[in-house]
């Protein structure tokens, strides 16, 4: 198998940015012959624009001044001219998309979380038709000035339904306190990462059709639409802005400690699986300054040696938030978690929580969740094992330490889960007993989605030239 033509690939699918400033548009198209020759403008980096990037690497001392990528949903695809033969042959959960009653349901947002409370016009599927999204470094003039041309170039063709911000935290951190972008899948076939970034993480390549269509995925198959200038190099993503309750949190860790008598910051390592600074619990069970980049996420949950050996989830609780998106070699029912992998792109908004001035400000996350199936990957994930806890497979512990795996974890995910008073839970485990949390609410809530397909720089090509 060849690798991926970098050059034809939207850049954020196979690589991180690495800058402080986002901001994603919600666009709906209003002339799509005028759509299509700006997509082609877009391409090319022509009239002042600037030019989609790719994963390609540039040489030194030209990196851009910005990011650019642009997805789009379904009903975007066809507004452009995609007919709807040609649309049958795309993901399920896309043409479903993500304001789709079945599609919420599955993904827990429902409540406060449904679509119908989105904002910035994403409560209305079939109006949201294009996303695009602009990365700087920590130049906010800047952004302002690419935003201008943009908008320029919008006029007359693509509707501004509304615009949505995000900014880097300190150490990569999200608002509930912890350091974020540790664990990304190894992509076979992607660009090779920085010294400081090419972090060992104890399991295999991802193979690359897993995220980028055209190549065979886990499955020995490969994901392909039609027409083919589509089919290669493309991929999909779920973009979700996710509403952090930073102070509820925080009151739940003090509260629930107590209960469990442990310490706060270790209940906090537990319902995530890594201590706020980033260490795994599976590695550091107890409080110690961070370890180096190459150890943060070399590690297992199952051994044959029964130092390291964390069946039970005595260490790092199954139900915890990173052992549920990737139980790594833990018995799972179905496909192992290889077959189910995503790529993180996302950064905080809203201002940071100061626990001594409390504030009613919005905050939370805001981005991309980028795979090659949003069926099988992004929903798999979430409707079975952040809103389950039926997964794992029944097998005892090791001997010396008495117990079952499925009666170490229950409930939802904390963090993604549909939690409230009446059946939230969370069990932590220990040898020969188990306690459980319980009566606990929702700590993040769902403000806005959409799921949107990422053509290659060929698909782009072919799209501004539909008519």
């Amino acid at each position: 198998m060849t690798d991926p033509v970098y050059a034809d690939v939207q850049g954020t699918i196979l690589r991180g940015y690495r800058v402080d400033l986002a901001r994603h548009f919600v666009l709906a198209v209003v002339d799509a012959a005028a759509a299509r020759r700006l997509i082609g403008a877009l391409v090319a980096g022509s009239g002042g624009l600037p030019r989609i990037t790719t994963a390609a690497r540039w040489e030194p001392g030209q990196k851009p001044e910005c990011f650019l990528n642009v997805g789009f949903t379904a009903v975007g695809l066809r507004q452009l001219g995609v007919t709807d033969q040609q649309l049958r042959t795309f993901d399920r959960a896309f043409r479903r998309g993500a304001t789709d009653e079945q599609t919420a349901r599955d993904m827990g947002d429902t409540g406060d979380s449904a679509p119908k409370n989105w904002i910035g016009g994403l409560d209305d599927g079939s109006q949201v038709h294009v996303l695009l999204s602009l990365w700087v470094d920590d130049d906010a003039a800047l952004l302002e000035q690419i935003t201008a041309r943009l908008r320029a170039a919008f006029a007359g063709c693509l509707r501004e339904l509304s615009t949505h911000d995000a900014k880097a935290l300190p150490d990569n951190q999200v608002h509930f306190g912890y350091r974020d972008s540790i664990a990304q899948p190894r992509v076979q076939g992607a660009p090779p990462r920085k010294p400081q970034y090419d972090v060992p993480d104890g399991q295999a390549e991802v193979p690359t059709g897993e995220f980028l269509l055209g190549y065979p995925h886990a499955g020995g198959g490969t994901y392909k639409v039609e027409p083919m200038q589509l089919s290669k190099n493309s991929s999909y993503a779920a973009f979700r802005i996710l509403e952090q309750d930073v102070a509820g949190f925080e009151a739940f860790l003090v509260e629930y400690a107590a209960q469990a008598k442990i310490d706060v910051e270790l209940l906090a390592a537990k319902v995530c699986g890594r201590w706020r600074n980033g260490n795994p619990l599976t590695l550091v069970p107890d409080p110690a300054p961070v370890l180096p980049n190459q150890r943060l996420n070399d590690f297992q949950y199952v051994s044959d040696d029964a130092a390291k050996d964390d069946t039970l989830g005595v260490r790092c609780p199954i139900g915890s938030h990173i052992r549920r998106n990737n139980p790594r070699n833990e018995q799972v029912t179905g496909a192992e978690s290889v077959f189910h992998r995503i790529v993180r792109r996302a950064m905080p908004y809203g201002p940071p929580y100061d626990p001594a001035r409390p504030d009613g400000a919005r905050r939370g996350l805001v981005g991309y969740f980028i795979n090659a199936s949003l069926y099988n990957q992004f929903e798999f994930i979430t409707s079975q094992w952040n809103l389950g806890h039926q997964f794992v497979v029944s097998v005892p512990a090791p001997p010396g330490c008495p117990g079952n795996v499925t009666a170490s974890i229950s409930g939802e995910d904390v963090f993604l889960g549909v939690n409230d008073a009446k059946n939230s839970s969370f069990t932590l485990a220990a040898c020969g007993s188990r306690t459980t949390l319980k009566g606990f609410s929702r700590f993040v809530t769902t403000r806005g989605g959409a799921y949107v397909f990422l053509p290659s720089i060929t698909g782009l090509r072919y799209l501004s030239g539909l008519t």
